[in-house]
């Protein structure tokens, strides 16, 4: 008797390609729904003081205004008195004016004179440049007016 072998290749057989493309481009989808763009970088240390009663803030006609001392990579350059941060670029009091009108006029036209300015003050910022940001608001007639605060209770910590 005669035995038969068969003969073992040691080939691997070739990986198909053919779906490569549609996970590529799903994985890119994923990642450009998923992604969110900021407007702005933060340059004023921003720790929020705490709230219990807190809601959402509808963006499409608030202006933001963040005050506070410069985070620590900035103190070097800018000291650490307490700035005023809008965009993104540090504004003086005297300058507030020209910047809120500009950001005004970027609204729609509808928006304009119902325009919010949303506040987000460090709790360590000193009150009387919160007094002098609300005294340019004033005569500006941008009299809506929001704290951003962070959720809690601050009296439990």
């Amino acid at each position: 008797m005669s035995k038969f072998t068969k003969k073992k290749s040691s080939d691997l057989p070739a990986i198909s390609t053919a779906s490569l493309p549609d996970i590529v481009f799903m994985l890119l989808f994923f990642f450009m729904v998923v992604t969110v763009l900021r407007d702005s970088n933060l340059l004023v240390e921003n720790t929020l003081p705490k709230a219990d009663q807190v809601e959402k803030l509808k963006k499409d006609r608030s202006v933001f205004i963040y005050a506070g001392k410069p985070s620590s990579r900035y103190q070097d350059k800018y000291g650490k008195e307490g700035k005023i941060q809008i965009g993104d670029k540090y504004t003086d009091v005297t300058n507030l004016r020209s910047a809120l009108t500009e950001l005004r006029g970027k609204l729609r036209p509808e928006l304009q004179d119902k325009v919010m300015v949303a506040l987000k003050v460090d709790e360590d910022t000193n009150t009387g440049l919160v007094s002098d940001i609300k005294q340019e608001l004033r005569e500006l007639n941008m009299l809506k007016l929001i704290y951003i605060t962070a959720p809690g209770n601050q009296l439990n910590e």
